[in-house]
């Protein structure tokens, strides 16, 4: 296969792997809490990011020490933060399809965010288009019914929990991109989770519940492992425009996988909703796409 066929399949299968970890986090919880289905999980990836670097980058694990501060935040903010809060949505039963559809509008806050932290990004029509457009996405989804529309009944605690971890994670991606450029994506991986899995653990050693407790725990850590991997292996083949619509293939995924698996039924607005997320990510890339 030629180097963008790889790309678009990994970024695809990156893509299936965001849409399996809520599927398996909710069956890790029939026994487990949140915070130790993070602690495992979070464990589990830092694993799989160790045995990455060793195979694909020949630097090791050496950063920059100005770098450390934030790695640091990316880790407390990526990981402990946003990470727990979206578990924990997925604890209190939010829907899988509400979920990974609000997690996947970061784009909307890094262009945001970028506006004001990053100069050499500016808005253009099309990011306000796009931005717009996810919104509509994201309130669609959200409402689910026109009923609940027509009576302003947006969304769930657990959705604007979701909400709360997609900032957090949105501005790890603005701290990446200005001062973690040259680190290697399986090194920034690992000592993101390596220092939140520590942080974690602390706390589960302090309440006696650093433990696995079933299967489906190292599961979750593992599909987000192979996600990491498989993402930043397609970023490296194929422009990211192509990567960010191709990973919109996640809330298709998770709308399946949810009424499979889950049995949770989507609506004829969440489904219009999903659409509206893809037009929306071809606006964000579109000023992207003419230059590249």
């Amino acid at each position: 296969m030629d180097r963008k066929t790889v790309g678009v399949l990994a970024v695809i299968g990156c893509s299936l792997m965001w849409a399996i970890e809520p599927i398996l986090a909710k069956k890790a919880f029939i026994n487990s809490d949140f915070v130790q289905t993070t602690g495992i999980r979070t464990l589990v990836v830092a694993l799989i990011a160790f045995v990455y670097v060793l195979i694909s980058n020949r630097g090791g694990f050496r950063v920059k020490a100005s770098g450390i501060p934030w790695i640091v935040y990316v880790a407390l903010i990526g990981t402990v933060f946003a990470d727990l809060c979206y578990l924990y949505a997925l604890w209190i039963n939010t829907p899988v399809l509400n979920a990974t559809l609000i997690a996947h509008i970061q784009p909307v806050f890094i262009v945001i965010m970028g506006y004001f932290f990053l100069r050499s990004d500016r808005l253009t029509r099309y990011d306000y288009a796009g931005i717009a457009v996810m919104i509509i996405a994201a309130l669609l989804v959200s409402t689910q019914t026109v009923e609940n529309l027509l009576k302003l009944r947006i969304g769930t605690r657990g959705e604007l929990i979701i909400l709360f971890a997609t900032i957090g994670w949105a501005s790890c991606g603005i701290i990446s991109r200005k001062y973690l450029t040259s680190i290697h994506s399986g090194v920034l991986v690992f000592y993101r989770f390596s220092i939140a899995g520590l942080c974690l653990a602390v706390y589960l050693l302090a309440t006696s519940s650093l433990m696995v407790s079933n299967v489906w725990q190292i599961l979750v850590g593992v599909v987000v492992g192979v996600g990491y991997v498989l993402y930043y292996e397609g970023i490296k083949r194929i422009k990211a425009a192509q990567a960010a619509a191709l990973e919109l293939t996640s809330p298709f995924f998770a709308a399946v996988l949810g009424f499979l698996i889950l049995g949770e039924k989507v609506t004829v607005m969440q489904g219009a909703g999903v659409a509206l997320l893809f037009a929306g990510i071809w606006f964000l890339s579109r000023k992207e796409s003419t230059l590249a």
